[in-house]
């Protein structure tokens, strides 16, 4: 599975069970790990298969995704060790 970044603009009234629900539906495509809330914005993590299934988790959840961003590498403290 890829990881994706996801920037959201949106207001945080909106529940998570929406996504749950909309990732119940794409049986195991996509993975949400977390996301980041700062002032006016949502940043997800997600694994997928593909970008087009992040896509599709934005679609039926209702939450668009104003860009999708593939993760290429993750660094770390321990990266300089």
């Amino acid at each position: 599975m890829k990881r994706y970044l996801i920037e959201r603009n949106q207001q945080l009234k909106q529940a998570s069970s929406t996504s749950n629900s909309a990732l119940e539906k794409l049986a195991g495509k996509v993975q949400w790990v977390e996301s980041y809330v700062v002032d006016d914005k949502t940043f997800c993590i997600y694994l997928a298969d593909q970008e087009s299934s992040v896509y599709e988790h934005a679609k039926l959840s209702g939450f668009p995704a104003s860009r999708v961003t593939e993760v290429r590498t993750v660094i770390s403290p321990m990266t300089a060790v």
